[in-house]
């Protein structure tokens, strides 16, 4: 009876450059979203789909190497992350509870 491989040797079936291409376009989108979008919230998941995309490339590369050492920094990136989620939220809060809009473009009236 055949046996599928296992996990590493599917994840080395598929090339490195596939990986590079996908986190490249997941970047570019979290990029085009935070330089397009005046919603706070879309700017926000644009962010994080950026620093996703970056922990995607690490898992990659950590893979591809045998080296446990990315796994370790996606790891912290996304302590960091879950951080910045309760701190930002918090903020997006606040501001849309004082003003009854998260428009960026609203936002920048306050500066005084």
């Amino acid at each position: 009876m055949i046996q599928p491989p296992a996990i590493p040797e599917i994840i080395q079936l598929i090339p490195l450059k596939s990986y590079l291409i996908l986190s490249t376009a997941l970047f570019v989108i979290g990029i085009i979203g935070v330089l397009t979008r005046r919603n706070a919230i879309v700017i926000f998941m644009s962010v994080e789909l950026m620093l996703n995309s970056v922990n995607l490339l690490l898992i990659a590369f950590s893979s591809y190497r045998s080296d446990p050492t990315g796994q370790v920094f996606v790891f912290f990136i996304m302590a960091v992350a879950a951080a910045e989620v309760a701190v930002g939220l918090a903020i997006i809060v606040m501001i849309y509870r004082n003003t009854r809009t998260i428009d960026i473009n609203f936002l920048k009236k306050l500066k005084g």
